[in-house]
């Protein structure tokens, strides 16, 4: 994972405007309850795909770079990549992040 968190900026512009959309977390009791919620249409078709949740840990400076990075190494042709401030937690599960992933140069 410390790789993930190291990457270097590659920059990447965007149109979306902050705030448009949500993340909703959801509870299932099964997996199997869960892949019927998770339904989503993808060119035309409805899927139901079993995914695996990530949380990826890093600075808000260096978010763009985490996306572009996952976007050049995941199969999917647009792959989920959302971002979400922390603004609070376990200070020193904290100062680990600060102290692991440089400051965006």
């Amino acid at each position: 994972m410390p790789i993930l968190l190291t990457l270097l900026r590659r920059g990447m512009a965007s149109s979306y405007v902050a705030g448009t959309h949500s993340v909703a977390y959801v509870t299932a009791p099964s997996e199997e309850v869960a892949q019927k919620l998770a339904r989503y249409e993808w060119k035309g078709e409805i899927n139901e795909d079993v995914e695996v949740l990530m949380m990826i840990k890093t600075r808000t400076s260096r978010i763009d770079e985490l996306s572009q990075y996952v976007r050049s190494n995941h199969p999917y042709e647009v792959c989920e990549v959302i971002s979400l401030p922390i603004e609070n937690g376990n200070a020193p599960y904290l100062d680990w992040i600060s102290e692991i992933v440089p400051k965006k140069e």
